[in-house]
């Protein structure tokens, strides 16, 4: 991080104390305490101290360690100000007043004489003196000070203090929002398991979930190119027993969790079964019961096309992690978890919807819910899914690019949101993205870029580098649908 050297002295703040013979002189030495009364003309500058920095600050008598001011100041300024004496304090004693400090290290306590105004008249006692003012335009204040300084010499009151400079920043509003999902019950091996549906490469089937869960399930054309090994199996009955299947019978069976990661996948191919004519229907609760039935000639499967994306949320001995910290801000990191809140009263998963841009500029909001390599997928407190590493020469994986420097912001490595070569309604729109990371060759001289149109101009001008993330040495990929955070959901009463 770019850093200034702020030099706080009465040689800065009233440059006239040691540089203009005539107040030079009515320095009385009376070893550890010095006279001193002059008058000066200055102008605020922004608070270097923590938390103050869109506050302006005119320095009378700078802090300097075991230094005390003890008189009377007379001012007035170009618009109403308050006046800020601070007191010289050790860390342990910041118990609760307000505080004042650059580097975190030197801590003075902060008095602020309220309320502001345009001139007045103060006896004052303290480590340092100052004018100060919640606003960020400066003002400009002349002044007189008469009084004595207990201490060091004055000649000595050059205090450097290092504070952190403010570097560019983009702060975009709303861009960490909850985003409410219903979900659905599903088996495994005879015990409950709760997952969500967002994306499918069918468009019936999208539009038939779309409507039972009254939520948006988005059209992924690519997930039709997954490859086998990409993919795992979940089954779905077309008859039978009454229930809240996809097609409104029984759960659908699933035929692994994530705690069998090697075969684990979001990505599901859909298996429809169907109860043969003169058969009396069951409920069946695992793979091994489907086999059975299905020797006995009592059913027909048909294996299809359909891919859908079904993010599991519960599962038998597990569940995704559910952050401590549930208050958003721009600013909310990615780690310990996507998800604010699972309510298995009204079948909803909370997660939170990260704003990023389109290829075209566009706002598009997304979710995380598994990754691969292992690494990235514990930092976000995700499922991890080793099987989605096979997607990263398939087309069912688009481009999705992340800033590692720059301009700070509320992308998932801490700067500018990212950029993704795809949203919701394109061709090509996927919820798998492969990871590709932007360094600034000259990270001072950033721009926040918003459009894949940018990417390609600035790294063909030079200005940036583009690279294929690959955390541990391993393929990324992340399974990030896009969606909608604001639309609502009554899911209660339709999903089991």
């Amino acid at each position: 991080m770019n850093k200034i050297i702020v030099v706080i002295a009465l040689a800065v703040a009233i440059t006239s104390i040691i540089t203009i013979p005539s107040i030079t002189e009515q320095f009385v030495d009376a070893k550890s305490i010095k006279k001193i009364h002059f008058t000066q003309t200055i102008t605020s500058s922004q608070d270097p101290g923590k938390g103050h920095a869109s506050h302006q600050l005119a320095i009378i008598l700078s802090p300097n360690e075991g230094t005390l001011y003890d008189g009377s100041l007379t001012y007035t300024a170009s618009e109403p100000v308050q006046i800020a004496v601070l007191h010289e304090i050790l860390n342990e004693q910041a118990r609760g007043q307000p505080t004042w400090t650059v580097d975190g290290k030197t801590m003075y306590g902060f008095t602020l004489i309220e309320p502001e105004q345009s001139s007045g008249t103060l006896e004052f006692t303290g480590a340092a003196l100052a004018l100060h003012s919640i606003k960020s335009n400066p003002f400009t204040a002349t002044f007189s000070v008469d009084g004595w300084i207990r201490g060091q010499p004055t000649e000595v009151i050059m205090q450097k203090l290092e504070i952190q400079k403010e570097e560019p920043s983009l702060k975009l509003s709303r861009a960490n929002v909850p985003a409410y999902i219903p979900m659905h019950l599903g088996i495994y091996e005879g015990e409950s398991v709760h997952y969500i549906i967002t994306d499918s490469n069918d468009e019936t089937y999208a539009d038939l979930i779309t409507e039972k869960q009254n939520w948006k399930v988005e059209l992924a054309p690519p997930l039709t190119n997954a490859s086998k090994s990409a993919l795992d199996d979940v089954y779905v009955f077309t008859n039978g027993i009454s229930g809240n299947g996809i097609h409104g019978f029984q759960d659908e069976i699933f035929s692994s969790t994530p705690l069998q990661a090697e075969q684990y996948s979001a990505l599901r191919t859909i298996t429809e079964i169907a109860w043969k004519s003169g058969q009396t229907a069951e409920v069946l609760e695992s793979i091994e019961s489907i086999k059975e039935v299905e020797d006995g000639g009592r059913i027909e499967l048909e294996k299809t096309d359909v891919v859908i994306n079904m993010p599991q949320i519960i599962w038998p001995d597990g569940q995704m992690i559910v952050k401590d910290d549930k208050t958003l801000t721009h600013d909310t990191p990615y780690d310990g978890g996507q998800i604010l809140e699972i309510n298995n009263a009204t079948m909803t998963v909370t997660f939170i919807a990260h704003r990023g841009w389109g290829p075209d500029g566009s706002t598009i909001y997304y979710i995380v819910t598994d990754v691969t390599p292992k690494g990235p997928a514990e930092m976000m407190g995700v499922v991890y899914s080793p099987n989605s590493a096979n997607l990263i020469a398939n087309s069912v994986a688009v481009d999705l690019y992340q800033f590692k420097d720059g301009i700070k912001g509320s992308g998932s490595l801490g700067f500018q949101p990212g950029i993704a070569a795809a949203a919701p309604g394109d061709k090509n729109y996927s919820p798998m993205w492969r990871i590709f990371i932007i360094s600034w060759n000259e990270p001072e001289n950033a721009l926040v870029l918003e459009t894949m149109s940018d990417i390609d101009q600035f790294q063909s001008d030079g200005e940036i580098s583009v690279n294929l993330a690959r955390p541990m040495n391993s393929e990324y990929i992340i399974n990030s649908p896009f969606i909608d955070p604001f639309q609502s959901t009554n899911s209660t009463s339709e999903n089991g």
